[in-house]
């Protein structure tokens, strides 16, 4: 559906739609690298995790942008975690928490996939992530052109997040304070996903584990651990990756259960109520980092790093005779956390 973004209350909104999209993804993304084993699988950990990292940016860069267009970022919110399976955010993509595998790999491909040349802008319903960020591009453009560039980038710039400890990337996480800033992180969030020019294998950056390598955008890196070589300088969409092989050992992935429920079992129970709490701290520092106090980041970062020992005593935890347990991405209430 394509309906003008005319208004700055409609800007607004759609920029925080935008942070709950770039949210929706990191649940998914974390369970599958939570389930791989780094010693057996470090060509997948390596992808998985640069992915995760520049989600984060992404998060980061439209919470900017809301700022600075005077909105106000969300994410301690009940919205943000609605359970899973969840269709992704006013989009038409269904996202589950699965382990690492052909079906994570597929979900990620179908959430990453390019748009086509000439495909219209989408507000809402769209079917790829970049339908979505060309209506808010235009929303920028046509409220930049009727209010003028000051009346719409009126946020308090002490709100930018400009700093974090996002390392594994390429990626820059920069001040949104007008017009060509707001597009360049637009840019940024989109050809990060889907590659340079809507049509290249290549994201604009280069490749910071290997300096003589361009970096693979998102849907390529997923492609690049689905059919086990990498992307190299002369490669494109149609020739598909002729590269050094990409080596998957899926005996190296916990066999976490799809879409984990909270267990019967009060053992796990009680470490996947841990894990949300955590989760949920992550959140409320987010938010805080967001909304006038941007030092914030450095804790929120690496309290999610933090999640992972969380997680992976979850996966070390039998939930029946095939699958073991896993964090359920739950929302607790504020009064509720320890």
């Amino acid at each position: 559906m394509n309906q003008r973004i005319e208004t700055i209350d409609s800007l607004h909104e759609h920029l925080q739609w935008a942070i709950e999209l770039e949210h929706a993804t990191i649940p998914p993304y974390l369970c599958a690298l939570y389930s791989l084993d780094p010693a057996r699988n470090p060509d997948a950990v390596e992808l998985v995790s640069s992915v995760f990292v520049e989600e984060m940016i992404h998060l980061s860069l439209a919470s900017n942008l809301l700022n600075a267009v005077g909105g106000e970022p969300r994410l301690d919110i009940p919205d943000m975690l609605p359970g899973y399976p969840r269709r992704l955010p006013h989009g038409s993509i269904d996202l589950s928490l699965l382990p690492f595998g052909p079906d994570a790999l597929e979900m990620f491909l179908r959430l990453e996939k390019p748009e086509a040349p000439g495909s219209p802008a989408e507000s809402d319903h769209y079917e790829t992530i970049g339908q979505f960020y060309d209506a808010i591009e235009d929303g920028l453009r046509y409220l930049a052109g009727t209010l003028g560039e000051e009346k719409l980038f009126a946020g308090d710039p002490a709100r930018q997040v400009t700093a974090g400890p996002f390392h594994h990337t390429g990626g820059s996480l920069r001040p949104i304070t007008g017009l060509a800033s707001a597009l360049a992180a637009l840019d940024e969030i989109v050809e990060q996903g889907e590659g340079t020019s809507r049509g290249e294998v290549w994201d604009g950056d280069h490749d910071i584990f290997h300096p003589d390598r361009d970096e693979v955008a998102h849907y390529y890196r997923f492609e690049e651990l689905k059919l086990g070589r990498r992307y190299r300088r002369g490669d494109t969409p149609q020739s598909g990756p002729t590269g050094e092989p990409v080596t998957v050992d899926l005996t190296g992935v916990s066999p976490m259960q799809a879409n984990p429920v909270r267990s019967g079992n009060a053992q796990i129970r009680a470490a996947q109520e841990q894990f949300d709490t955590t989760y949920c701290t992550v959140l409320f520092l987010l938010e805080q980092a967001f909304t006038g106090e941007p030092a914030l980041i450095r804790d929120a970062v690496r309290a999610m790093f933090g999640l992972k020992s969380e997680a992976l005593k979850l996966m070390q935890l039998s939930e029946d005779d095939r699958t073991t347990a896993g964090p359920t991405f739950h929302y607790i209430d504020p009064a509720q956390r320890d």
